[in-house]
């Protein structure tokens, strides 16, 4: 005692690491990583690194797959392209300032078969390479090494029905469109012009804004059909599920995906084209000015080179984008990080 005044004894002194009552918050572990992207929720930078680190890490797989579809479908494309520049019925209507209908007819027929075939084999092309990427990134996740074999095995008995499902949702995308448009082209069909134009192009805008919507709530269904075995309309009803309440950010992330994928294209389109030009001569420059409806085979293989370049690319970022934010949203609402951690044990 000093001064009358008794000092209180010292605090027990806790335990040395900071356990205990009274210690400071300690920073949990971090999550496991065993493969692309940590098991836990993702930031949206998370996403768009996994899919990168997805196409670097598997390279060889990567790459391999979205090449050899590219090489096939854009080497379709440029053929048939080129074919039908070279027909006389493609181009000559158009040379001619004065058509018959028929003859009118018979060039709208051409370009459309044309148009049907490079889009279809586009789609086919998309659908093979969604299939086998997807797949590739589901192992990826796990840390898991995969080969093309694997990955083909594996999107092999779904393929069939993914085609179903990403036709599908164009369709109903392009139905909803039509209906928005269907009053207005009612009244000009009447005879009410200019109303119908109006409310024919309100409708368009309102329909387009209506299959946005939906575009992003189906947005998941292709990951859910090819790693949850559903059929196509169980796929859309899961991919609804998923994207409930978390709209805005599915579309977000998709947007940017699609603005990456887009830049990526143009780095390298623009510098192919410009090497098209110099290769296609006065046919090109008469194509792009309105002059002349046909170019050379230079062109249209230079221009092939560079689209096939740019899917190679392209191609491993939309999908690994698409089936990263399908996996994040599960484990938000699923708790799907506890079972890869489990998977990823497992396969160790």
């Amino acid at each position: 005692p000093h001064g009358g005044i008794s000092t209180p004894p010292p605090h027990p002194a806790g335990p040395a690491n900071g356990g205990g009552w009274g210690t400071g918050w300690r920073q949990p572990p971090p999550a496991p990583r065993p493969g692309v992207i940590p098991l836990r929720p993702l930031a949206v930078s998370e996403i768009l690194d996994g899919a990168v680190a997805t196409m670097r890490t598997h390279w060889r797989t990567v790459i391999g797959i979205s090449l050899a579809v590219s090489v096939v479908a854009q080497g379709l494309i440029t053929v048939v392209t080129g074919l039908w520049f070279r027909t006389t019925s493609g181009t000559g209507t158009v040379d001619n300032p004065d058509p018959t209908l028929g003859e009118a007819l018979e060039t709208v027929r051409n370009a459309l078969g044309s148009s049907s075939v490079t889009m279809l084999v586009g789609v086919l092309g998309t659908i093979v390479t969604t299939a086998l990427l997807t797949m590739v990134t589901a192992r990826a996740v796990l840390g898991r090494p995969v080969s093309t074999g694997e990955a083909w095995g594996g999107a092999r008995p779904r393929l069939l029905q993914l085609c179903g499902l990403l036709l599908l949702i164009p369709a109903i995308a392009a139905a909803v469109i039509g209906l928005g448009m269907a009053p207005g082209m009612l009244l000009a069909a009447v005879g009410v012009g200019s109303e119908g134009a109006a409310l024919a192009s309100l409708g368009a805008l309102a329909g387009t804004g209506v299959a946005i919507w939906l575009w992003v709530r189906f947005s998941l269904a292709a990951p859910a059909l090819m790693l949850e075995k559903q059929g196509i309309i169980s796929a859309l009803r899961r991919s609804a599920k998923l994207v409930r309440g978390a709209w805005w950010r599915v579309f977000g992330i998709q947007l940017l995906s699609i603005v990456l994928v887009f830049i990526v294209a143009a780095i390298v389109e623009v510098p192919t084209s410009a090497v098209a030009m110099a290769f296609g001569g006065d046919s090109a420059i008469d194509y792009l000015s309105g002059e002349s409806v046909s170019v050379g085979w230079a062109f249209l293989i230079v221009v092939g080179i560079g689209g096939v370049i740019s899917s190679a690319i392209t191609f491993p970022i939309s999908a690994g984008v698409t089936a990263l934010l399908y996996m994040d949203q599960r484990i938000r609402r699923e708790a799907l990080d506890l079972e890869l951690a489990r998977a990823a044990d497992c396969g160790n």
